[in-house]
């Protein structure tokens, strides 16, 4: 077991063999009593409990500050100074999507996908994650030659190759127009319905929120204030009364009608 500052890691299987065409990859993420504190003025996470199954796709909205994307760098291992008794476990395969691509200039577009990646065969599974994206024929292309959506897709691709059993997700479509986030969520249910990772998406969005994930979780002030279960089917519409019930009721959550309403009666 690997153990960092105020964490315990708990590893599952071992490297992957090819891609899953199956039932969900093992390894579940479980989150116990999470601390986390940048000064002495309080604390950005404050005892969070959150479990993940495998396979499930969890979206996780709150307003800046709430301890997103700080809980979501925890599950990455890229916060070592987590604080208190508070247990992390992540399985051993792990993937970041951030908001931007993070692609290396100086390297052309496949190489960007297989960095660090160990394997004779880690080109040709690069290719492959290349082409589930929709980047055939883009392997030589370089970075800055690629749209905004197609960068994101790239950052999709050397995610994926890895096989994660988790992937975490960044606000990763934040930056894109509505017409490409669109046709992104589109990918993203795709690659994850074959490839079966628990994801973890952080997002401002909620209607992205409701169109892609299994469950939805508010986060306020530093702990879990509310987790639905989106049962809506594949079609997931806006214009579906249940849909928009669930909007309603995360916006009122996050203190959204509270917030409109102030506006309302200062403006009167």
């Amino acid at each position: 077991m690997a153990t960092h500052t105020g964490l315990e890691v708990s590893p599952t299987t071992g490297p992957p063999t090819g891609p899953p065409t199956g039932p969900p990859t093992a390894g579940a993420v479980r989150v116990e009593q999470l601390h986390r504190s940048f000064n002495e003025a309080g604390g950005v996470l404050k005892g969070l409990d959150l479990q993940i199954a495998p396979g499930q796709f969890v979206a996780l909205i709150g307003k800046s500050g709430s301890g997103k994307s700080t809980l979501l760098r925890a599950l990455a291992g890229l916060d070592r100074e987590v604080a208190g008794t508070g247990i992390v476990e992540v399985p051993d395969r792990v993937s970041v999507v951030f908001q931007d691509s993070r692609l290396l200039p100086w390297k052309r577009v496949l190489d960007n996908v297989v960095l660090g990646l160990d394997g004779r065969d880690a080109r040709d599974r690069g290719r492959q994650a290349l082409a589930e994206v929709g980047l055939a024929g883009r392997e030589r292309s370089w970075p800055h030659e690629l749209s905004g959506g197609e960068q994101q897709r790239a950052a999709l691709a050397r995610s994926l190759v890895r096989d994660p059993q988790l992937l975490l997700a960044d606000e990763p479509f934040g930056a894109l127009d509505a017409l490409t986030r669109i046709r992104m969520h589109a990918l993203l249910h795709r690659l994850c319905a074959v490839h079966r990772p628990a994801v973890l998406l952080v997002t401002h969005d909620v209607d992205e929120a409701i169109v892609l994930a299994d469950r939805v979780i508010v986060l306020v002030d530093g702990v879990v204030a509310t987790d639905l279960t989106i049962d809506l089917g594949d079609q997931r519409s806006p214009a579906d009364p249940r849909f928009a019930a669930l909007r309603a009721r995360l916006l009122a959550d996050l203190g959204v009608e509270d917030d409109t309403r102030r506006v309302v009666e200062v403006a009167v």
